[in-house]
């Protein structure tokens, strides 16, 4: 008779699932309704099923039936899985953003225990909370004009955004590895070009409850991409997997995680265009009530985490695009961009690639750009392409610039690896010398001397550094005198410059490096470290490998495809009403601003 019972429960609960199916009829929308009396979410099975585990563990073992008992942790797993789930809808119910609406979707049973089980992992006993942090602004020690937000404290000055004849945009990020920083510099530096007060808004900055959540969650991400790059195999293969999962599940578990960080944009103007260069961000600037959010969605992978419902999600390329919109994204909510790069590397495109092509005809040293990843991975692979690149170094074919960014652990291991190869600061000979640069100021000056014609003093010369700024910016500034970028293909791989895509993070950003393959700036992954080598050997032996290159970067600028930020910053300004005489006029609805993908190619 338990038995029995136990199976209809189950039965009731199977078919009580099967009815919340997505409804193709159902549009998408943003506020969140208010939740009917009864649906599938009231529906609570825990207490019947713990009743019939405890029943079935009684009669099975009193009577000798072990079928039966065994019955009892089965039914005590499903209670479990259901006492989770029965608190989804309490979880939702205050959200600004109804994700189950905006995706056409229904989470199962399994879903809604897991978003409510990872929303309480990752918040712990934090409170969610709509008291805004009162915020400073400070200027930048490192990007002349750019403002930098943090938190207000005795001696600074409370952050007050100009008027609109300054035409005010907030950058917002998270420091979360070094991709979304270096796209928010990438948008700060058409903000600032374009006129506008541009604020640098990254929520790792203000020093809050809500910025330790984030913390959390990224060294937790540091350490998957560390393990599945120096483990690889089945780690590798669970990691990619992981990174390649992005559903509507994974949004939801992000929204709610936006929802406790609205104090960290509360303080803020709501008019104020918002470009967010991390869902997060996005997601609570929508959840703040604010109108004009702009969300510059991240590599070529799609899938519902990378999306921020109510607000214009920009693309880099035409793939994404179509397969965000066969998702269901609204069409005024969809627009394609352009690639996120810096103004002055855009700027200076045919130049760069002009001089690239006439290093190669001159026969000069191949110069390789080697930076890491802002979580530290990549030592294994990176190690073994240099040990593979001796004697292409030692014979002065190739010099390398090898950045560790603010890793020491990279630094270090980079140091035995070059040991080992027996290239030092001390060698007398060039090609077997090293030198180690250390500042910003010092990075300027080596992007001058060779800007000038001037070659490298060494023939491997190790970047490293103190502080975050000078890791994630010296990439960028080095790119311009790269005859070759090697990286992996993260957002790296949508830059100006010729590209060898070497072995990926995460599975999605093999579709980074086919992004790069099909525009013609860069090489399809490269996973092994001789197969590296073996590409280097020909960009260096053959000139149309990498004039082929430069010159696809050269037509691809003149198409619009390095763009996206200067887009981004034109939309923020126009969302905003800013006139081009600075005066402020009257905002467009967002139907009106959403523009076509074929707009942004004229």
């Amino acid at each position: 008779m338990v038995v029995r019972l136990s199976m209809r429960l189950l039965a009731v609960a199977g078919v009580a699932m099967a009815l919340v199916s997505p409804s193709a009829g159902l549009a998408p929308k943003v506020k969140v309704e208010q939740p009917p009396g009864f649906n599938m979410h009231s529906l609570h099975l825990y207490a019947p099923l713990s009743m019939s585990a405890m029943a079935a563990a009684y009669y099975g073992y009193d009577k000798k039936k072990l079928p039966v008992a065994a019955l009892a942790p089965l039914l005590v797993l499903a209670a479990m899985l259901d006492w989770k789930a029965s608190q989804y809808r309490a979880l939702v119910k205050d959200n600004e953003v109804d994700i189950d609406g905006y995706t056409n979707s229904q989470p199962s049973l399994t879903e809604r225990a897991k978003i409510v089980s990872i929303h309480g992992l990752s918040t712990g006993s934090h409170k969610r909370s709509l008291e805004a942090h009162k915020l400073a602004m400070t200027s930048s020690p490192f990007v002349p004009g750019l403002l930098a937000s943090k938190l207000l404290a005795d001696g600074l000055q409370p952050l007050k955004l100009g008027t609109a004849e300054e035409k005010p945009i907030v950058v917002g990020t998270i420091r979360m590895g070094f991709g979304h920083h270096r796209i928010a510099y990438s948008a700060s530096s058409w903000a600032l070009g374009g006129g506008s007060q541009t604020v640098f808004h990254d929520f790792l900055a203000i020093d809050s409850p809500e910025a330790n959540l984030i913390k959390d969650a990224d060294a937790l991400y540091s350490r998957g991409s560390r393990l599945a790059s120096e483990l690889g195999g089945v780690v590798e293969k669970i990691w990619g997997s992981l990174t390649k999962s992005g559903d509507a599940t994974s949004l939801r578990i992000t929204n709610q995680l936006a929802e406790c960080l609205r104090p960290l944009m509360l303080d803020l103007p709501k008019d104020t265009p918002i470009i967010a260069t991390h869902s997060l961000v996005g997601l609570a600037a929508v959840a703040c009530g604010f109108k004009n959010v702009i969300n510059l969605v991240i590599d070529n992978y799609a899938q519902w985490f990378v999306v921020v419902p109510g607000a214009v999600n920009l693309v880099q390329g035409p793939t994404n695009f179509h397969q965000l919109s066969k998702m269901g994204i609204p069409e005024a909510d969809i627009r394609l961009a352009g690639h996120w790069c810096p103004k002055d590397m855009v700027d200076n495109i045919d130049a760069d690639c002009t001089t690239r092509i006439q290093r190669r005809a001159q026969k000069k040293p191949l110069r390789l750009l080697i930076p890491v990843g802002g979580a530290g991975a990549q030592r294994k692979f990176v190690t073994k392409f240099l040990l593979a690149l001796k004697d292409e170094i030692k014979a002065g074919h190739v010099q390398v610039m090898l950045n560790a960014g603010d890793h020491k652990h990279m630094k270090t291991a980079f140091l035995e690896t070059l040991a080992k190869m027996g290239i030092t600061e001390s060698a007398a000979a060039a090609t077997e010398g090293m030198q180690i640069v250390d500042s910003i100021d010092g990075v300027r000056d080596f992007c001058t001397r060779l800007r000038d014609g001037a070659e490298p003093t060494k023939g491997v010369t190790l970047f490293a550094f103190d502080d975050y700024f000078p890791a994630v910016a010296t990439t960028d500034l080095l790119a311009r005198v790269a005859d070759v970028l090697c990286a992996k293909p993260s957002e790296l791989a949508f830059y100006p410059v010729p590209k060898l895509n070497i072995r990926r993070v995460g599975d999605h950003e093999a579709y980074s490096a086919l992004r790069s393959s099909e525009v013609g700036d860069g090489s399809l992954e490269v996973r092994e470290a001789d197969e590296a080598v073996s590409w280097v050997q020909m960009m260096r032996e053959r000139n149309s490998i990498l004039d082929t290159m430069n010159k696809c970067i050269m037509a691809n600028a003149k198409q619009g495809a390095y763009d996206g930020c200067k887009v981004a910053v034109e939309l923020a300004q126009q969302m905003a009403g800013y006139s081009s005489s600075g005066q402020q006029a009257k905002a467009k609805p967002a139907a009106a601003r959403a523009k076509s993908p074929a707009d942004t190619l004229d």
